[in-house]
């Protein structure tokens, strides 16, 4: 394949990330789309599943958080633990959307409420330590999303599902807080707070004494002790389901091993968020984690890209301060004539923009503005050329910007191509405001999906709209 011209905003050395044989590969069962926060992560995540179900896929979209205007995008006004039937997409093919929000606390519940009779269940549901732990223990959200994603796995009622994973610190908490939480519930701590009642007597007393000397120490001051009975309470009526925490975190890590699941790491075109997305493809390569690609997210392009931003500013420059280049003497022309420009095309200077080159000999600038443009009131004789000279010089410096932020943005990206050339990467350019519709994300999928074959000449397109994926 043939690379499209590295001036352009298109990927130069890197590998082409395809996005719909993987979507439309029957093999493929999970997407986990990951990345640092603000970088469309979610929207990605949307627009993939819309363009698997439009190829015929019954696709399973599970967000963490998603905006209201995502949902409201989906035609849903608020998604929930369920999955809920997207309408309104092509189903032409036979396929289905579905999507969901992670309520952490309600898979918590449901964890709870598989694995206990009733009047244990209420118990635990009931219980102090067991809200907070469910509502906000550091990791419950990242346990709980793989969790729901082990469920819906499990099911084996959708082709695939999409996984939008959870906003974190840390790049990969996802990966990592399973194994921490699993191992908090089924770990050493644990079985400190259960042994006083198995041991009993003298010697549970004296066991439950040293465990919790380090306990009231720090929590027991902060906290008071009620939260030492909590936490034993819900220890006792939760001990007949511990045991599967830990086993279940394990399935869930080697289902994001298998074959069948794909990592697509997404990030912006900045140097932090490529710095974060470079540990997240060193991670999970270390994890023997499968990835699929990078997903560049907000990429700038131009329409116009051949002129520079040097040679943009130069002009600019040239149009408000045209005394900078040497001039010839006795010419008596408008600036814009084609004789009151040099060789170069720039304007004969010493002239304010707007007003007529050097007068004759005589005369003054101004009188040959009344012989030449508007004899009658040299005031508008001057203004509008004025006036069309600043716009222009405006719009030059505008364009230099935008120039300097593509050849950043490219910077950006060679960095991370250099140090990880085996990554495929697509590119998808911004685009203006908010996606907040169908249409919306079917643009996404298409700009994600683009094969640089279908890309278009940037110079020989308008400029596209410029915004937020």
């Amino acid at each position: 394949m043939s690379r499209p011209d590295p001036a352009h905003h298109h990927l130069s050395p890197a590998r082409l990330l395809d996005v719909d044989p993987l979507l439309e590969d029957p093999r493929t069962r999970i997407v986990v789309c990951c990345g640092s926060g603000g970088v469309g992560k979610t929207t990605t995540a949307a627009a993939l599943g819309l363009r698997a179900a439009e190829r015929g896929r019954k696709v399973v979209v599970l967000t963490i958080d998603p905006a209201r205007r995502l949902a409201q995008s989906m035609g849903i006004d608020s998604l929930d633990n369920t999955p809920r039937r997207v309408k309104g997409i092509d189903d032409s093919a036979g396929g289905e959307l579905h999507a969901m929000m992670l309520d952490m606390k309600r898979t918590f519940d449901e964890i709870v409420e598989a694995h206990a009779d009733r009047e244990r269940a209420a118990a635990i549901l009931g219980n102090p330590f067991y809200q907070s732990l469910s509502a906000g223990f550091a990791g419950t959200q990242e346990y709980m999303a793989m969790e729901k994603l082990g469920q819906l796995r499990a099911r084996d009622e959708w082709d695939l599902i999409v996984v939008d994973t959870p906003p974190s610190r840390s790049a990969l908490d996802f990966l990592d807080a399973p194994k921490r939480l699993g191992s908090f519930l089924d770990g050493r701590l644990i079985r400190l707070l259960t042994a006083p009642a198995k041991l009993g007597g003298r010697a549970g007393m004296k066991f439950l004494n040293v465990g919790m000397s380090m306990m009231t120490g720090t929590l027991g001051k902060l906290l008071g002790g009620q939260l030492l009975k909590d936490v034993q309470t819900f220890v006792s009526a939760m001990d007949t389901t511990f045991g599967g925490f830990r086993t279940r975190a394990d399935a869930t890590y080697k289902l994001l091993q298998a074959p069948g699941t794909a990592f697509l790491v997404v990030a912006a075109p900045e140097r932090d968020a490529l710095r974060e997305a470079a540990y997240f493809v060193e991670r999970l390569a270390a994890e023997n984690m499968p990835l699929a690609g990078l997903v560049l997210n907000r990429v700038h392009g131009s329409g116009a890209d051949r002129l520079s931003a040097e040679r943009a500013l130069a002009a600019a420059e040239n149009l408000e301060e045209p005394r900078i280049v040497d001039q010839e003497g006795g010419k008596a022309v408008l600036r814009n004539s084609p004789d009151a420009q040099d060789s170069s095309g720039s304007p004969t200077p010493g002239t304010p923009a707007g007003a007529p080159a050097s007068a004759p000999e005589g005369g003054s600038p101004t009188e040959d503005a009344e012989n030449t443009a508007d004899p009658e009131n040299t005031e508008h004789a001057e203004d509008p050329e004025r006036s069309v000279d600043q716009l222009t010089a405006g719009l030059l410096r505008l364009h230099a910007d935008r120039m300097q932020l593509l050849s950043r943005e490219q910077r950006t990206r060679d960095r991370f191509t250099a140090l990880h050339p085996e990554v495929a990467v697509t590119e998808v350019a911004a685009l203006p405001g908010d996606v907040h519709d169908l249409t919306g994300l079917r643009t996404i999928g298409d700009r994600l999906a683009a094969d640089e074959r279908e890309l278009p000449d940037p110079a020989d397109q308008p400029e596209p709209p410029e915004a937020t994926a």
